[in-house]
């Protein structure tokens, strides 16, 4: 018996699907918001809560055995979850992190996502943390479908930096399929894996692959990093609303390639390359 959370989520989504068709027994944590539209063809239960309600959870974990947790832990719900687990004896927890929690720079969600995987270490579980690199996969991507739409209508693209570093995206169906995989073995027990895309590719080539899937020919024009920062710099001095900020030159410049070997090692992992990724989301 599983609770799973974060399930009409876009990565909750398949990983709901992936642990039906391997025959397990499921019920959804979801708020009373929730857009149940996912579950209409599905053969599923699931209990209303919300993961800042500590009673709402150990109500949902009661006769549980596993909890799969894909709800961000960027929120500060982890030792909500954590105690709940302890109190209605759920041992076996899968966790999903991000590797945003190696980045340089100081986000406010890199402290609090940091503390709840130092809380999951130290909780005494049978913990299975997994952190994805940039999910994508459908529209419903918050990533590589804005480049998708946007090449879609023009073949000119300016680009913040140089576009040479590194990115790893994971197709979303691989990330489901892993945590799944990873909570069926014990050798992932009290074990952190990395989940990324087939190989590491500059921006500038996933520019150029996304184009190409397209049909398109992209002209890339670079704005220098320096420039680019100084420039949104000025335009959040003046904006009430920025669409952009400085910051995000300095993340979108920042390598964020991660190896998957652990997981391949002990569970199989196997992902699309990106080139037959990006194809399947344009063609959805």
């Amino acid at each position: 018996m599983i609770l799973l959370t974060g399930a009409t989520g876009f990565l909750g989504e398949f990983v709901l699907n992936e642990l039906i068709n391997r025959g397990h027994d499921v019920t959804c944590f979801v708020r009373k918001t929730s857009n149940l539209n996912t579950f209409n063809n599905l053969n599923v239960k699931y209990v209303y809560g919300e993961l800042d309600d500590y009673q709402s959870i150990c109500k949902a974990l009661s006769g549980k055995e596993v909890l799969i947790n894909i709800a961000s832990l960027g929120f500060g719900h982890a030792p909500n979850i954590i105690n709940a687990c302890k109190e209605m004896n759920v041992k076996r927890a899968i966790f999903v992190s991000t590797t945003g929690v190696f980045t340089k720079l100081n986000p406010d969600s890199k402290g609090i996502r940091l503390e709840a995987e130092r809380l999951i270490k130290e909780s005494g579980l049978d913990y299975t943390i997994i952190r994805p690199t940039m999910i994508y996969g459908t529209p419903k991507d918050r990533n590589m479908w804005r480049l998708v739409k946007y090449l879609k209508r023009l073949r000119v693209l300016p680009i913040l930096g140089d576009g040479t570093y590194l990115q790893q995206p994971v197709f979303v169906k691989d990330l489901a399929t892993a945590i799944v995989s990873s909570y069926e073995t014990s050798v992932s027990i009290k074990k952190a894996y990395n989940i990324s895309g087939a190989k590491p590719l500059t921006y500038n080539e996933i520019v150029n692959t996304t184009g190409r899937a397209l049909g398109k020919n992209v002209i890339r024009i670079h704005i220098p990093m320096k420039l680019s920062y100084e420039l949104l710099n000025m335009y959040e001095k003046v904006s009430k609303k920025p669409k952009l900020k400085a910051e995000q030159v300095l993340r979108l410049n920042e390598n964020k390639d991660f190896s998957h070997e652990e997981a391949t090692k002990d569970f199989g992992y196997r992902p699309l390359s990106f080139e037959e990724g990006i194809k399947l989301e344009i063609n959805w």
